[in-house]
């Protein structure tokens, strides 16, 4: 009888010890899916800030036409005028200043 009731024991023992141990691994894997569910979230982010940056680097790609189409511009204009040294006079001066300013 006594031999049984330590049987008894040991098995129920077993069965609560098992228990315990399932829980524990539902908990961890819980845990894992809820880390693996903020790294889905931080890769989704990052997706999403992806077409803004394209939007902007756009954004910036015209205004960077628009000033190398500017400075092209003034470049031309102020090569543009020469001063003849036969032909020099104060208001050849001032024209040729003015165009380079």
């Amino acid at each position: 009888m006594r031999n049984i009731k330590i049987l008894f024991s040991v098995i129920l023992l077993g069965a609560i010890f098992s228990g315990c141990g399932y829980n524990t691994m539902v908990e961890k894997q819980e845990a894992v899916a809820s880390q693996w569910g903020n790294v889905q979230n931080a890769y989704q982010r990052r997706a999403d800030l992806i077409p803004n940056l394209v939007a902007t680097v756009k954004g910036y790609a015209v205004h960077e036409q628009e000033t190398l189409a500017k400075v092209t511009e003034a470049r031309a204009k102020a090569t543009q005028i020469t001063i003849d040294p036969e032909n020099l006079t104060e208001e050849n001066i001032r024209e040729y200043q003015r165009a380079q300013a």
